[in-house]
């Protein structure tokens, strides 16, 4: 089983930026991709950004250039969320997941949960 520990949430005001870290752990497993979702109160969990075992990005269209997510290049199953120029639009629970395998079998992560709250 692959387990995630997630940090770096907490309160920022607007303009400021944080760095979420993400790292799994577990034996004998590959990753395919690791993505930050977030979900607002009342509202839908929504992808944020995504990063492939190839280092392939994606981004929702409401964070691009400002938000950038990396990978750890000695610990490649340790990815990273930076966020700068945060807007209070940003508050969430933010959430890691990885998918990848284990023994010959899919497996789908996720973390525990971080708060990110933006103050205006």
């Amino acid at each position: 089983q692959v387990q995630l520990v997630e940090s770096g949430g907490g309160l920022v005001q607007a303009g400021g930026s944080l760095r979420l870290s993400c790292a799994a752990s577990g034996s004998t497993f590959s990753i395919d991709a690791i993505g930050w979702y977030r979900q607002a109160p009342g509202k839908q969990r929504e992808l944020v950004a995504v990063i492939s075992s190839g280092d392939s990005t994606r981004y929702a269209d409401s964070v691009k250039g400002r938000f950038t997510i990396s990978r750890d290049n000695a610990k490649k199953n340790t990815a990273f969320l930076q966020m700068n120029s945060l807007k209070p639009e940003d508050t969430a629970v933010y959430s890691c997941n990885v998918q990848g395998s284990s023994v010959g079998l899919r497996y789908n992560s996720w973390g525990q949960g971080t708060q990110v709250t933006v103050s205006s």
